[in-house]
């Protein structure tokens, strides 16, 4: 291995310091891409076999010892040398033990710029199939939730203040849009993800006639870079990435702050399930949280992951720059804690217990919800709107400074303060809310359960088409 590091080492007659060398090397994290390079590395074998550069007889030994190679570190023998620094370099040096000299055409028109870059457009192509996976599971779990409840209403909010009566179900399904959007722009990432670099080399090129489109073919992507040096200094599709993840764990913080919330004694709508909730170290009676408000934190670690790699390339010269080393440890913890805030917010959904009768307690005790549909009944009456609002002001003042609600005031109550009140008022109750918000999009029941079957047909498609 010597001759490896000499090579590296060409000009230098000395080698690194020792701090220096520790400091460099990536070794200790990049080693989670040996899949990907030696995946690009067979290809590159394939096409240098194609081009005659490699005869069949020595593109065969080097995709065995490849091959040989990937099993040892899956099996767990493999050594990993950081004096080597990284995960190319361990590979390649261990393939020269393996087949000889032999090893050494391995590298013919390729560079280390171009080679990470295509490990690393393999590792977030299969980071966003596996994310889009597991939302689309989160999804299934919210919708077979919203099925069980779709009789269950409850206060809808703003400000953190009751506002109007929602279907449960209606609630959910915002969340599910939520995470549509999601799954759509790791789509669109993954579309400018799926370009080929290698062939790219250094920064210029190769002075080989290398046949990238074949590289694409067996690869699996769609298209080849247009650039050599873009190519090999892009990072955009690792920022998108970030990006759509830290969008994506805003809208699971969100979810995961309101089971906070709600499994509060303050407010009792629902109860976590004991394998995602902890104990207190000094009060017994305390079940605490602990799953939802840790979904919660990682929002915090994804976000810094997002700035950390814009802040990385906001400076750099092109084309490829060292700093570029610096691009893999937010990606593999973002999508690491990512992938798992997912699974557990789909178990802590699956598992969740809905509590309908607090739900429609804390309504009847705020029928002071129906104020927006006293003043739409007058509205329907021919009481221009801003009339209307003041007519309702006027009614709830009144019935705050009586200690009544809504739901107790008499026809004649009503009536001192429009004549345009019938006995019809009187019917106004909060399923009678849900249902007048008959419109597309709304929280009508009829309207719930098309939007119920249109999440289901969009998840069937999407898997019926593999995206």
């Amino acid at each position: 291995m010597k001759e490896e590091k000499s090579a590296l080492r060409g000009r230098f007659e000395a080698g690194l310091a020792p701090e220096a060398e520790k400091f460099i090397a990536s070794i200790s994290f990049d080693k989670r891409l040996f899949r990907e390079d030696i995946l690009g590395s067979i290809a590159h074998a394939k096409m240098l076999q194609k081009l005659g550069i490699l005869s069949p007889q020595e593109a065969d030994l080097i995709i065995q010892g490849l091959s040989s190679i990937q099993e040892e570190i899956e099996r767990g023998e493999f050594v990993f040398r950081e004096d080597l620094e990284d995960i190319h370099m361990n590979i390649e040096a261990r393939l020269y033990e393996k087949i000889g000299e032999i090893a050494g055409k391995l590298h013919t028109a390729r560079s280390r710029n171009d080679q990470i870059a295509l490990d690393m457009r393999l590792f977030v192509k299969r980071a966003i199939k596996e994310i889009q996976k597991a939302i689309r599971e989160l999804q299934k779990s919210l919708l077979e939730l919203a099925e069980k409840n779709m009789e269950v209403i409850m206060p809808g909010f703003t400000h953190l203040q009751h506002a109007q009566p929602v279907l449960f179900a209606h609630y959910l399904l915002a969340y599910f849009e939520m995470l549509q959007r999601d799954k759509e722009r790791f789509e669109d990432a993954f579309r400018r993800t799926d370009v080929l670099p290698l062939g790219s080399g250094a920064l210029a090129g190769v002075s080989f006639p290398v046949d990238r489109e074949f590289l694409a073919q067996i690869l699996g992507f769609s298209r080849i870079s247009r650039n050599s040096i873009d190519a090999v200094s892009d990072r955009d599709f690792i920022i998108e990435f970030q990006s759509a993840s830290a969008i994506t764990i805003m809208h699971l913080s969100r979810l995961a702050e309101e089971l906070v919330l709600w499994s509060s004694p303050e407010f009792g709508f629902v109860e976590i399930d004991d394998a995602y909730a902890a104990g207190s170290s000094i009060m017994p009676q305390k079940k605490n949280p602990d799953v939802a408000e840790l979904v919660r934190a990682k929002s915090g670690r994804i976000f810094g992951n997002l700035l950390g790699i814009l802040t990385v390339m906001k400076g750099l010269p092109l084309s490829y720059n060292r700093d570029l080393q610096e691009d893999k440890e937010g990606l593999f913890d973002t999508f690491d804690n990512l992938l798992l805030a997912l699974k557990v917010m789909r178990g802590i959904v699956q598992t969740l217990k809905v509590n309908k009768e607090k739900m429609e307690e804390v309504l009847r005790r705020d029928s002071f919800i129906l104020a927006t549909d006293i003043a739409d009944y007058l509205v329907r009456k021919g009481v221009p709107f801003r009339e209307a609002h003041q007519i309702t002001a006027e009614i709830v003042r009144y019935a705050l400074k009586e200690g009544k609600d809504l739901l107790s005031l008499s026809l004649d109550e009503y009536k001192r303060f429009s004549e345009r009140f019938e006995e019809d008022v009187l019917k106004l109750d909060f399923r009678t809310s849900a249902a007048l918000r008959d419109v597309a999009g709304g929280t009508a029941p009829g309207r719930v359960e098309e939007a119920l079957e249109e999440a289901w047909r969009i998840l069937r498609e999407e898997e019926g088409g593999g995206g």
